[in-house]
Parts: C-alpha cells; structure tokens; sequence
C-alpha cells in the first residue's frame, strides 16, 4: 500500500465541471470578459453577413486577442490552441474554439477597434 494519494485520471465527474468554479475570483480573464460585456457592440454585431452556420459573437471574438494581448499572446494560432490548453483562456472564449482564421479575419475586419492595442503589442517581450 503506498503512501501516496492515488492518481485517478479516468475518474468522471457526477456533473460537467463549471469553467466559471475553476477561474479564481479577480483572474484578469474575468476583468477582460466583464469589460468586454459592458462596451457597445451593436456596430459589430450589425456587421456580421449572417451567411452560413451561426458565427461566434462579436464579444468572444473582441475579448479572445484582448486577454491575449494583455498575457503577450499576439498569434491568432497561439489564441486558438490557448482555447484547449488554457483555463483563462476557455473562460473568455465561454468554452467556445474559434479557429486561428477567424480569429484573424475578424481583427482585421474590426482593425481600427484594435488600434489601441498597437502600443502594448509592440512592447509587450512575452508570449503565449
């Protein structure tokens, strides 16, 4: 009998787990989300051609490069991978995964709402 906690990987939780319980409360994640939630996007969300399948909403894509440029992660692939490796990440994308295209398109169709970014991106040495 060893002395040591058991590692249980295969375990199931009794129910889906809640991205919201694991985040700790004051995560700059959440201040992104809460932000983002609190701008006016109707202009974004009037943009949006309607064709094809259902798109991600405008707030997720607005906040995904946000909290990546506020962590040092410029690269819509780093930000689209960051959905499946990241808990912060997961949060501000409400467990969604857009992909690095989308991710891309959308920051240049929406450039000049990311024109205050330009600062810290040049002077942010970290990344993701």
């Amino acid at each position: 009998m060893s002395h040591f906690r058991p590692i249980l990987r295969d375990v199931d939780f009794l129910l889906p787990p809640s991205v919201q319980d694991w985040l700790p409360e004051g995560h700059l994640a959440r201040d992104v989300v809460e932000v983002v939630e609190g701008l006016d996007l109707s202009e974004l969300e009037r943009a949006d051609a309607g064709r094809g399948s259902p798109p991600d909403h405008p707030a997720t894509l607005l906040s995904l490069p946000i909290d990546g440029y506020a962590t040092g992660c410029f690269s819509s692939r780093k930000i689209e991978r960051a959905t499946d490796d990241s808990l912060a990440v997961r949060f501000v994308a409400a467990n969604r995964h857009p992909d690095h295209d989308t991710l891309a398109t959308f920051r240049q169709r929406f450039a000049q709402e990311f024109v205050f970014f330009s600062q810290s991106e040049r002077s942010s040495p970290t990344g993701c």
